[in-house]
């Protein structure tokens, strides 16, 4: 069991500027150690410990094979945008697909240390970068593989510059039949809202405190601006998840709404009318965190009156079922590396020197 806790995971994130949770990931693999963790986001090309000043690979594509209940996903980076609509990379970048999907190689790392065509990798790799002329780098991937009843599909965009594989537990094999299309829309939506987690429940309490203290700050000094100028006032958070909404919250927030009601004269009878709505509300005015990085907990794209899990829950009672989204993996190219620019005189002057 991997010996740390979420005051290792917000150091390490204000060490790296890594995401929440590849520095978790990261100290997971390193058993808690966080010079080994540092090492290890490097090697992953995540946050600040792989900047690199120069010739960084932050180009690329993203590519996917979906077929059945299994899918692989794969961000290989290059160093420049022209050379990442080259024929000889794509074909590169479809090859390495394929191979991942054909050997079970659920990441970057198995990718790297495998044998390809008869040869090692990394001297597969090195060929490609000969014959292409740029570095070259297999960053990260990602791996489903489901049984009879997971539903599994996938979304690559237009430019490929960003991908999602997603899948679900359903009921029944008919139902994962019939929400493997559903799917699809979903994986169009995480692509184009960039979710960085499932559920609020994947959250710390450390990582959300420091964010409530972050968006109060700031909309503080927001409003000393606001005011100013004249301008309104805006509301500031007391709670940002549902993390924070305990029952105890949720009790005297509802009991807050009653006062309310009795207090406008509106009759008793009709309050169960108009709490669960009002109740509702509060809720969506405290979980601004969870809509913002939580692919369930989001407004769904194609229609904002329902969030991604009552669109999921919707779609599978139609189908005569039910099922829930369990795992979604999201690449977008050059994610989380900083390019140094360097300024083109001074470039010149130092390869002259």
């Amino acid at each position: 069991m991997a010996s740390f806790g979420p005051s290792d995971i917000k150091k390490l994130r204000e060490m790296t500027n890594a995401g929440m949770m590849d520095c978790k990931k990261a100290l997971t693999e390193a058993d808690g150690d966080m010079d080994k963790a540092i090492e290890w986001l490097r090697d992953q090309g995540l946050g600040a410990a792989a900047k690199k000043a120069s010739k960084v690979a932050a180009e690329g594509l993203v590519s996917m094979k979906v077929e059945g209940k299994k899918a692989v996903i794969v961000e290989v980076n290059s160093q420049t945008d022209f050379v990442a609509q080259n024929e000889k990379f794509k074909n590169t970048v479809s090859e390495v697909v394929a191979h991942a999907f054909a050997n079970n190689l659920s990441n970057a790392e198995a990718i790297n240390a495998s044998t390809i065509n008869g040869v090692p990798f990394s001297e597969y790799l090195s060929l490609q970068i000969a014959t292409i002329g740029e570095n070259l780098v297999v960053r990260r991937a990602g791996m489903i593989d489901g049984d009879e009843l997971t539903a599994v599909n996938g979304y690559i965009h237009a430019n490929g510059q960003v991908g999602v594989i997603i899948s679900a537990k359903c009921d029944s094999a008919a139902t994962a039949e019939a929400m493997t299309s559903v799917l699809k829309d979903v994986a169009m939506h995480a692509a184009a809202m960039r979710p960085t987690t499932l559920s609020y429940k994947d959250f710390d309490a450390t990582y959300v405190a420091d964010e409530t203290a972050g968006r109060i700050i700031k909309i503080e000094k927001e409003n000393e601006e606001r005011s100013r100028l004249g301008k309104p006032l805006l509301n500031i958070p007391k709670y940002i998840s549902m993390a924070q909404l305990t029952p105890e919250v949720l009790t005297a927030a509802e009991a807050e709404i009653k006062e309310k009601l009795k207090a406008e004269g509106k009759p008793e009878q009709i309050w169960d009318k108009i709490v669960p709505g009002q109740l509702a509300r509060f809720i969506s005015d405290n979980t601004t965190l969870d809509q913002e990085q939580c692919l369930l907990d989001q407004k769904f794209v194609m229609d904002d009156s329902i969030t991604v899990a009552q669109y999921i829950e919707n779609k599978a009672a139609a189908a005569g079922g039910t099922a829930f989204i369990d795992t979604f993996i999201r690449l977008e190219v050059g994610e989380g590396i900083e390019v140094v620019e360097e300024d083109f005189a001074a470039e010149v002057a130092k390869q002259m020197a």
